[in-house]
């Protein structure tokens, strides 16, 4: 589409969204709560908290009405695993990188977020986790960092998955102290529980009040068995980077992904990208594991968001989105993926057969009892965090609130691909296209 600048910018500075004050409600929508969907109810927000969900008779006149046009209303998304987007990490500690992140996951409803950083040479491990708590102390417009959620770098080799097996180790190396020195930022640490000192670097995250989790990894079950006695609660990604069941001798033996479903217990992630699990899979997981226990993530890497077969790196391994996920050249492995959390919604529904309410509490109540949150964050109750996203029928996020104030807002319902100015054409990039709405529609 071409369009006149100047008619454009006049246009559309009529569309600046205007913060709420005092309290408001939102009307007219189909209200997602971890149970049921409800209409003809409101749900109000004062200041950065929820009031409760309440019928529109009972609000006053006092009350600001925003009208939602029927759109879905959510708790907002929360993504526990997720590693970059628009060609960016959280493996650069940097504001750009951050940032970046955090405001294009806020454009797809995520509210809040665990900054995943994937294995990379132990100090700049540590470079990162010292950044995110600098991050974490100053407000900032994108999706809410919550944390860290360190991704290795104590993994099987066998099981590596797209992990730079350059930085690879096992806990007994002394490292663990040096990691733990960040304990404060750490909501997840990931590592695979049958390595040697992998029992007791599970104590000692549980001890420090960090989810212990297991991944990327060749355990047996018995492997597991000990590692949840000494504290490990969470896998992630299920089926991928799992060992499986083997034969020694007559024997079967099964491995962490069998654990991972049959367990109690146990949190775990799925990846619904439908790409990383076929639809059959993806069944069994929520058969096995239910709604309450299985957690939605993206596992997104700096691929999301970029176009097919762009290259994009994670810590020290570059990779290419190729058929809508990350993958490595030699195609020996999948790379993370391209896929936002709220474009998984509606696979879970329509693929999967999972019922919407179950599915929406995947990706908010679940994650938010993972990481020990859901006391203030994961649903639409009274006094819990005004986080919450409006997404159209096929979860296209409209607008996206996080602690009370607009955070992103779909103003305008087309992208600008063009602009014609004093007869010549300037072709906009994706991303310079969104860099100069967000301008035209910065909020009041």
């Amino acid at each position: 589409m071409s369009v006149i600048v100047e008619e454009e910018m006049a246009k559309m500075t009529n569309h600046i969204i205007q913060q709420p004050k005092g309290r408001f409600a939102l009307l007219n929508g189909r209200v997602i709560l971890p149970w049921q969907v409800v209409t003809g109810q409101a749900v109000v927000v004062e200041g950065q908290k929820i009031i409760g969900v309440a019928g529109v008779d009972s609000l006053g006149a006092e009350v600001e009405k925003i009208d939602v046009g029927g759109r879905y209303v959510t708790s907002g998304l929360m993504d526990i695993h997720v590693h970059g987007a628009l060609g960016c990490t959280f493996n650069e500690p940097t504001p750009q990188a951050f940032a970046t992140v955090t405001e294009e996951h806020a454009q797809h409803g995520v509210t809040s977020l665990l900054a995943t950083i994937a294995t990379a040479p132990l100090p700049d491990l540590v470079k990162c986790l010292e950044f995110t708590r600098q991050w974490m102390s100053e407000p900032h417009k994108g999706a809410q960092v919550l944390g860290a959620h360190l991704e290795g770098p104590y993994f099987s080799m066998a099981q590596k998955g797209a992990q730079d097996p350059q930085n690879i180790r096992t806990p007994d190396d002394g490292t663990p102290d040096i990691l733990l020195e960040q304990h404060d930022v750490l909501k997840i640490m990931t590592y695979a529980p049958e390595l040697p000192g992998a029992l007791a670097l599970t104590a000692r995250l549980a001890g420090l009040g960090i989810v212990p989790a297991a991944g990327h990894s060749s355990a047996r079950d018995e492997d597991v068995r000990a590692a949840m006695q000494a504290g490990l609660r969470h896998i992630i990604h299920v089926w991928s980077s799992q060992s499986s069941t083997v034969r020694e001798g007559p024997w079967r033996k099964p491995g962490l992904l069998e654990a991972t479903l049959v367990f109690d217990g146990l949190t775990v992630e799925m990846i619904a990208d439908n790409k990383h699990l076929p639809p059959t899979l993806m069944k069994l997981a929520y058969k096995c594991i239910g709604p309450d226990r299985l957690c939605l993530i993206s596992d997104a890497t700096s691929g999301a968001g970029l176009p097919e077969g762009a290259r994009f790196r994670l810590g020290g391994m570059e990779y290419e989105v190729h058929d809508g996920v990350g993958m490595m050249f030699d195609r020996s492995s999948l790379a993370g993926s391209a896929t936002f959390v709220n474009r998984m919604a509606p696979i879970l529904v329509d693929v999967v057969g999972i019922p919407l309410v179950e599915a929406v509490r995947m990706a908010t109540r679940t994650p938010a009892r993972v990481i020990g949150v859901a006391d203030r964050k994961g649903s639409l109750e009274a006094g819990k965090d005004a986080d919450i996203a409006i997404f159209d029928d096929d979860f296209t996020a409209w607008r996206t609130m996080i602690g009370g104030r607009w955070a992103y807002a779909a103003t305008v319902s087309y992208e600008l691909n063009s602009c014609t100015k004093a007869g010549k054409t300037l072709t906009q990039s994706r991303k310079a296209a969104k860099e100069f709405l967000s301008v035209l529609c910065a909020f009041a």
